[in-house]
């Protein structure tokens, strides 16, 4: 199972950045050992369903201690007996992007080019 997701706090500091209440929930996704991925919007998490939601819950408390109020976004991809995925996905589309391998529909895939 793969987990994106986002949480903030309401407010934030003088110029309303959230920037330690991130890092406060990024640092608890770290050290939870498990593998993960933080970009500009989100922080990506994969394991199994009790532990991915556990670090989650750990890091949304973490974040509630910066503000009253709690935002966080969700988003997974639940697909037993597949691990891995959080570096496997980016893969196969970057093999595709170089012509690795074909794209399903795709005229190459077919063997022709369409003609009009």
């Amino acid at each position: 199972m793969l987990v994106a997701f986002s949480v903030a706090p309401s407010g934030g500091d003088s110029d309303g950045s959230v920037h330690e209440a991130v890092a406060a929930a990024v640092r608890i996704v770290r050290e939870s050992g498990l593998p993960n991925h933080t970009d500009s919007m989100f922080t990506t998490l994969e394991g199994e369903w009790t532990e991915v939601f556990d670090v989650i819950r750990r890091a949304t408390e973490e974040v509630g201690k910066y503000g009253s109020r709690v935002s966080l976004v969700l988003k997974a991809d639940i697909r037993p007996g597949y691990t891995g995925q959080l570096t496997a996905k980016v893969d196969r589309v970057e093999a595709a992007l170089a012509g690795a391998s074909p794209v399903p529909g795709d005229a190459s895939d077919r063997g022709s080019a369409p003609t009009d």
